[in-house]
């Protein structure tokens, strides 16, 4: 089999630093990867298709898979997983104690379409009672730097949205009181963001949530669900001609992940022989919620497809054997 060169973009994590790095490649393939932000990655590969494989948007991508086939190929590899809803900020001023207390309000959001978003609005919706319909959104991105710019996005039916002036940004309109909350704020420096304010230990900002991590305990316990934002895509092209990559470049990314996973056992080996880790705590170690394949991500999957089609963003319903390539399928 002879190896062919592709070029990739990443996040930088853990789980992937071992492709950036070269210490682990998949096979016959020799990998030329960039970290890259994902914004910006997302971005670049909706309107520019500029690298054979990247991460990718799950909701640009089952967006842009609802009009037709799209370029690329999706294999069910999830390096960014998070409890959205719990990263929701309010305005301390504005005195939003509960979910409920967002019905009215000012919500500024980096960009509507992205899959955050669309997780934080779903659960909002399915877990609190609280209709998108019910805020006004002010979004960040500006058509030209947004996904949703190559995938046709128009504020679907009954949301009211206003794209925030090029002079300003979330950050900035969340001090001055123009906004009550954010639902998803990125003040990281990249092409597609402009927020650049830290609002982390503000006193002007606080979670919607008190405890962030109880809440994600609860929906956990509820849903058994560990929301996906990101999958891994691989160029149509290169599918077609080389069939063998799709699980080549699986395979790869499923040797980093071990590498991650090796590491930590190691470094939790003395706690569990002297007896500091027991019972379900070295069991614990055993259950892993960033698991790749589609029978451990199918129902989670499932529910971003219809939150996206709930939410206005598809005119149907996308079913995952559209996206994703059909010998993952069954991983």
């Amino acid at each position: 089999m002879a190896t062919i060169e592709l070029s990739a973009a990443l996040s930088i994590n853990e789980r992937t630093a071992p492709l950036l790095d070269g210490s682990v490649s998949p096979e016959a393939i020799r990998l030329v990867a960039t970290g890259v932000h994902p914004s910006e990655m997302f971005w670049r590969q909706l309107k520019f298709a500029e690298f054979d494989i990247s991460e990718m948007s799950i909701a640009s991508l089952v967006i842009a898979t609802s009009h037709e086939p799209t370029a690329w190929v999706a294999l069910p590899i999830f390096t960014s997983r998070m409890f959205f809803h719990t990263r929701v900020l309010t305005r301390t001023a504005a005195n939003i104690v509960t979910p409920a207390d967002l019905r009215g309000k000012r919500v500024g959001v980096a960009e509507y379409q992205q899959t955050a978003a669309v997780w934080s609005r779903g659960i909002l919706q399915d877990e609190f009672g609280v209709d998108p319909r019910e805020l006004t959104w002010f979004m960040e991105r500006s058509p030209e730097r947004s996904h949703g710019g190559t995938t046709g996005f128009v504020p679907p039916p009954g949301i009211r949205l206003e794209h925030i002036s090029a002079d300003t940004d979330l950050g900035e309109m969340f001090l001055r009181s123009e906004l009550d909350a954010l639902l998803v704020y990125l003040p990281v420096r990249n092409l597609v963001d402009r927020s650049r304010v830290d609002l982390s230990r503000d006193a002007r900002a606080r979670p919607l949530f008190g405890d962030v991590a109880a809440e994600g305990r609860r929906y956990f316990a509820k849903t058994g669900m560990y929301p996906i934002n990101h999958c891994v895509v691989v160029r149509r092209s290169i599918v077609e001609r080389y069939p063998w990559a799709v699980l080549n470049v699986y395979n790869a990314f499923v040797e980093a992940k071990a590498l991650v996973a090796e590491r930590l056992a190691e470094s939790l080996r003395p706690y569990r022989e002297t007896g500091v880790l027991t019972g379900d705590a070295v069991r614990a170690l055993d259950v892993d919620p960033m698991a790749y394949g589609m029978r451990a991500a199918r129902t989670t999957l499932e529910t971003v497809s219809r939150y996206l089609h709930e939410q206005g963003l598809t005119a149907r319903r996308v079913a995952l054997d559209e996206v994703f390539a059909p010998n993952t399928l069954d991983l």
